[in-house]
């Protein structure tokens, strides 16, 4: 495999892995490092040639040794939750505000030439003003969305003081393959999609017209490779909304569920989720000026993919 060495963290996660994925199948020697809190073993399965580190990159020691000899770093790992956060705000700010620092400073030490960070939409808040615009003030609603924001300002920072060249991607509900349906605080199309495929009822909280710019993995993975690529000029140090630019109701997802899992059983209506903002759609104007980026998976297509793929493994376990 031909260099640079690229550092995925938080590769055993859904979105960490998709991109060693990709980078892999380019024919590129990549490292991925993970704590396995939330990362899962068996997203590994077929990355061969993956120079994996186990550890936890809050300590200095871990993150040192994972930029050593690095020349781009994709930052994915994180505790990717809302309702966790709430339940835990100090072990969110940890993994994700703690670790991002550590992890800076490591790659500035280092003299790694870019850091691509998985920011979030959550950091737009409930305003609401439509689409989110990258010029927008923040108005985070959890500690959750508090944690990535401050993950944000410290790759500008980085940028502004050392010169380390940033690049922050805001992800807007990004599914497919891979996803953990399994924790209590796993998204919601994995969650729904194999309990309806199990012939589960799926619980929506609130009334089901929030609405959300779900946008599937392989547009999120084309993002954060054009933001690795991209001329310095044209974004060091900057934030671009990664999503495609449409939305879809929770009420619409089921519809379109039912037509894909064949499930016919009832749907419940929970309380809403604290923290939770009540619609979130992308302006990917920027992204497109400067990253060259344009989604290349519709939200119907990636939907039937995601479906399959949770069919396909359902079936493979019994």
């Amino acid at each position: 495999m031909s260099e640079p060495r690229y550092l995925v963290t938080g590769v055993a996660g859904f979105i960490g892995s998709a991109i060693a994925r990709a980078l892999l199948a380019q024919g590129h020697a990549v490292r991925g490092v993970d704590n396995f809190a939330t990362g899962r073993r068996e997203n590994l399965a077929g990355l061969k040639g993956l120079d994996l580190m186990e550890g936890d990159l809050a300590d200095p020691k871990i993150a040192a040794a994972a930029c050593s000899g690095v020349s781009c770093i994709f930052h994915e790992a994180a505790i990717p939750s809302v309702p966790r956060s709430v339940a835990d705000p100090a072990g969110t700010h940890r993994a994700n505000v703690t670790a991002t620092v550590e992890l800076l400073v490591a790659a500035r030490d280092a003299g790694v030439a870019r850091v691509v960070y998985a920011a979030s939409s959550s950091a737009y808040g409930n305003q609401p003003t439509l689409p989110k615009r990258e010029d927008m003030l923040p108005d985070p609603l959890s500690p959750y969305a508090a944690a990535k924001l401050a993950g944000e300002y410290y790759l500008r920072s980085f940028h502004a003081v050392y010169g380390l060249p940033t690049v922050a991607l805001r992800y807007f509900n990004v599914f497919g393959p891979h996803q953990d349906p399994h924790s209590p605080y796993s998204a919601v199309l994995a969650k729904f999609i194999t309990l309806m495929l199990a012939g589960k009822t799926p619980t929506i909280d609130g009334d089901g017209e929030q609405s959300r710019d779900f946008t599937y993995i392989d547009n999120v993975v084309h993002a954060n490779l054009l933001a690795a690529a991209a001329p310095e000029a044209e974004v060091a140090g900057r934030m671009f909304n990664a999503a495609t630019g449409v939305r879809v109701t929770l009420n619409q997802v089921v519809a379109q569920l039912r037509d894909l899992t064949g499930y016919r059983g009832e749907v419940k209506n929970g309380p809403p989720r604290t923290g939770d903002v009540k619609h979130s759609l992308a302006d990917i104007s920027l992204a497109r000026r400067h990253l060259g980026y344009a989604p290349q998976v519709d939200f119907a297509t990636g939907l039937e993919r995601t479906v399959a793929w949770y069919r396909q493994s359902l079936a493979a376990v019994g």
